[in-house]
């Protein structure tokens, strides 16, 4: 399938590792121009060279922290210096610290909150105006299976993602006559270092090994497995392409079937 967006400018946040730099590897193959976003230039450089080197779209980078105060101008102005505007912006952060209700002090959620959402709604409408006057463009915004479905052990994701949920549908409805898209693509386990990271910390909570821990889950996802890289940017990839116009407003789930609710 041709998705059609051969030369369209795309921005990927978080894009130096993981479901980030897949999303961006998965768009550039199609042919778009993409701007990586993270904190380490060594590994944004590394990337974009092997994009560019693959082809046949390009790659641009931007050192920059979800993290820092002035991320937005950072963004704002890499954008129109190597971009020259956003037809695709995928919205991606990576997660929070694990822990329960009662570890969320009062510092620890306004520091996330204003990472994994208040900027990237902040960057978002920043950009939009560009998309609106081009009559086309997608919002792709990658949250977590908690939004559905709480994940134990997980309380500031759980409380934090389910906000950009309400936001992007609430987005969507207003933007369609325009020619924009917006929804929301959730991960199920999708093997990255977070989650390896996440099986590692319920192994020491739990006294098993990090192998019972990861068969354990894979048991329970009716695929039977842990999801890869590249099937979740492949899903990320339509959604922000050419043929999934009519698609907006929804919640899609990449993970395998575990989540139990219709």
């Amino acid at each position: 399938m041709d998705l059609g967006i051969s030369g369209k400018r795309a921005l990927v946040l978080a894009s130096s590792r993981g479901l980030g730099k897949g999303i961006a590897v998965a768009l550039a193959r199609e042919g778009a121009h993409v701007l990586l976003c993270g904190r380490s230039m060594e590994t944004l450089e590394a990337n974009c060279a092997a994009i560019n080197a693959e082809g046949p779209g390009r790659a641009d980078w931007v050192q920059a922290d979800l993290g820092d105060a002035g991320f937005v101008e950072t963004i704002v102005k890499a954008v129109s210096e190597k971009l020259g505007g956003v037809d695709i912006l995928v919205n991606n952060s990576g997660g929070p610290v694990p822990g329960s209700t009662e570890d969320m002090d009062e510092e620890k959620l306004a520091a996330y909150f204003n990472s994994m959402v208040l900027r990237i709604i902040t960057l978002t409408n920043r950009l939009l105006p560009g998309m609106k006057a081009e009559g086309w463009g997608r919002i792709l915004t990658v949250a977590s299976s908690g939004v559905i479905e709480p994940i134990p052990g997980l309380a500031l994701s759980n409380t934090l993602r389910p906000a950009l949920a309400g936001w992007s549908k609430t987005l969507a409805s207003e933007v369609a006559r325009y020619g924009v898209t917006s929804n929301l693509l959730l991960p199920g386990s999708i093997f990255t270092d977070r989650l390896k990271s996440l099986d590692a910390a319920a192994a020491e909570r739990s006294g098993r090994s990090v192998e019972e821990v990861k068969a354990a889950s894979e048991k329970a996802i009716p695929a039977r497995r842990y999801g890869t890289v590249e099937e979740f940017a492949a899903t990320a990839a339509f959604l922000c392409s050419a043929p999934a116009s009519y698609v907006t407003g929804s919640i899609i789930r990449c993970d395998g079937g575990a989540a139990r609710s219709v």
